[in-house]
């Protein structure tokens, strides 16, 4: 997704006639065989301009003018660390002919074609030293390619030596040169051509060799890259630093023989130190559940093909010590999780922060090297009673009902299809009459079903959308107990629209996507939207800090305010902690990938908030201490 392309060229006088190209060949001195090898190459060069007319088939070069060539995407944290590259076939990363050195420059320009600035796509000198080693070995040999051919075979032609296709890059060569100027056909070989190691252009290819930006090669760096263009893998100094060495020799001593360079700097750079960097090509992500997630929301913006070959350079929400240390509580609550008989417990934990709705952290599974399934934004589990506020706020919204409401926890049965269905609480007992606080904070099921009959369950699908929950879900009486499939990313994301009072801007782990030229290709600056009710928001979290205070999420308590719900499915499948204080939500799912019970008597509030504890205190070690708004300071909604 480059935006540079090449304007055509700019006036330069016209493009010699064969005439005039043919007259160079009169200039070259030398013996008889040297004036014979000239002749013939100038009726080849002078054919080729005739040829070039009878040539109908071949590419139309004028399409380099918009040219975009195959970019590697970089994904970095909200800091700039690189995270991760990724690309199809080639990784690349096209800088501009004045950020490269001219070292390289010159280096290469002696080992592929030191006459570049003088020809027109075709070197006469080349073309009849090819023509009569070929002639004489009885096939080719011998390419006599300037760059300018390289380029062209590269871009349009395949790569089987037949004479040809020599010809057709010849033409193709003359054509190109007559639509860009001589830095622009440079600036694209230098971009295009392969350097080993799966590194196309000079720009990766320097990073990977020597650590450092194209830029900024020295002399000996830059002779040791132009000696590995004809066969990349055998002389790349990772394989054998000997090969490398003496093609590095090799093209010093040209440029020394061309006046290029003087002797001392040709000494000079013989000695100098070469210190490698490391080959960069398929390397892991640092950060796997991060940068996957990443690439999915790219791919589903921009698509697989812009993903893999569009040079996006995207800056995610995360920072990578703050992921780390999600990763490693993980890590460690897995062990000792493991060691209290929850046996293959997996873990997942999604931390937003509500004011912008950016991902701070996103961990979807114990070890990204066993596993990159990542059960943050994939896996569908029961939230269980984690699902209640979204029944209470509902409830809230309509002004019938506030935190003090008073509510049966009491026997009922409700016509199912052909039979009934009597909800049961987790203990299996009943507790009369309580406040819609009380039934939250202790999990009573029947209040919650109760409520959200009175209110319609249509009401309760519809803040699940509205919160970003998009999983299917059915206006059951059930509903209200968490029977459907939620991520954890849908969990955390609804519970920081509860802790920013109802404004809500998209979930994302995305902060700004530009391409390779730095143009903006997407801007995901939060733009908050009141989507809920503020004093039924503000309700919601103000009855799920009783829960912390002194309901089922006491062990959650971290000596600040703190609001959040505990869950707990049926036969123990799933157990959760979603929680909030006003600058982070935190969603904590404990469960197996097999869907089999964890342990008798698992439950979100025993097992899961010391999780969730353990990591928000680790998390706001350095943050201020804020409290939520109550719900006095927003308007109720009229019954």
């Amino acid at each position: 997704m480059s935006s540079r392309t090449f304007e055509d060229k700019q006036s330069q006088g016209s493009p010699s006639s064969g005439v005039e190209f043919l007259k160079g060949v009169g200039q070259v001195a030398g013996g008889t065989l040297l004036s014979i090898t000239m002749l013939a190459s100038s009726i080849v060069a002078g054919g080729l301009v005739g040829l070039a007319i009878s040539f109908r088939n071949l590419p139309d070069v004028r399409q380099l003018r918009s040219f975009f060539p195959s970019e590697t995407t970089y994904i970095y944290d909200i800091k700039g660390k690189l995270l991760t590259s990724i690309h199809g076939e080639a990784n690349r990363e096209v800088v501009p002919l004045d950020k490269i050195s001219p070292q390289l420059k010159r280096a290469v320009l002696a080992s592929e074609d030191a006459d570049f600035y003088f020809h027109h796509g075709i070197n006469p000198k080349g073309v009849g030293r090819a023509v009569v080693t070929n002639w004489v070995a009885g096939g080719v040999r011998e390419g006599g390619s300037t760059i300018t051919m390289q380029l062209v075979k590269n871009l349009f032609l395949s790569q089987r030596r037949q004479f040809t296709r020599k010809i057709a890059e010849a033409v193709l060569a003359i054509r190109l040169e007559q639509i860009l100027t001589k830095d622009q056909v440079l600036e694209m070989y230098l971009n295009q051509v392969y350097w080993g190691h799966n590194n196309y252009g000079v720009q990766t290819a320097a990073r990977s060799y020597f650590n450092k930006s194209a830029e900024y090669l020295t002399l000996g760096e830059s002779a040791m890259m132009a000696g590995l263009i004809q066969a990349p893998e055998e002389y790349s100094p990772f394989v054998s630093m000997e090969k490398a060495k003496y093609q590095q020799k090799e093209v010093l001593g040209r440029m020394l023989t061309l006046g290029w360079i003087t002797q001392k700097e040709y000494d000079n750079a013989l000695k100098e130190k070469i210190k490698l960097g490391r080959i960069r090509s398929f390397q892991g992500s640092a950060l796997p559940y991060v940068t996957n997630a990443v690439s999915q929301e790219l791919a589903r913006k921009f698509g697989r093909e812009a993903l893999l070959k569009g040079g996006m350079r995207v800056q995610t929400t995360v920072d990578a010590k703050f992921q780390e240390m999600a990763e490693e509580t993980v890590s460690k609550w897995h062990r000792r999780l493991s060691s209290q008989g929850l046996s293959k417990n997996q873990i997942a934990l999604v931390a937003i922060d509500p004011r912008t709705h950016y991902v701070k952290a996103l961990v979807g599974g114990v070890d990204s090297k066993t596993s990159e399934f990542n059960r943050a934004t994939q896996a569908y589990r029961q939230p269980g009673s984690s699902f209640k506020p979204f029944v209470y706020y509902a409830a809230f919204a309509t002004g019938k009902f506030t935190p003090d409401t008073v509510v049966y926890d009491t026997p009922v049965s409700y016509r199912d299809g052909s039979g009934w269905y009597s909800p049961r609480n987790y203990d299996g007992g009943y507790s009369g009459a309580m406040s819609i606080r009380t039934a939250l904070k202790l999990s009573r099921n029947v209040p919650v079903i109760k409520v959200g009959k009175a209110i319609g369950m249509n009401k309760v699908v519809e803040t699940c959308r509205t919160l970003g929950i998009m999983s299917p879900m059915e206006p059951v009486t059930s509903l209200p107990l968490g029977a459907i499939g939620v991520t954890p990313m849908e969990m955390a994301g609804a519970y920081a629209t509860f802790a920013n009072y109802g404004w809500q801007s998209p979930t994302t782990v995305i902060v700004r996507v530009t391409d390779s030229s730095g143009n903006v290709l997407l801007d995901n600056t939060p733009k908050p939207q009141l989507v809920l009710e503020p004093w039924a928001a503000a309700a919601v979290i103000n009855v799920m800090q009783s829960v912390i205070t002194d309901g089922t999420g006491k062990n959650a308590a971290i000596d600040r305010p703190a609001a959040g719900k505990t869950g707990t499915t049926s036969s123990e499948k799933d157990i959760w902690f979603v929680g909030t204080v006003p600058q982070l939500t935190t969603a904590v799912w404990v469960g197996r990938d097999d869907n089999r019970q964890l342990a008798t008597g698992a439950t979100g509030g025993t097992m899961v908030a010391p999780v969730w504890r353990d990591f928000m205190l680790k998390a706001l070690k350095d943050t201020p201490v804020e409290y939520f708004k109550p719900p006095s300071k927003f308007p109720r909604p009229k019954k």
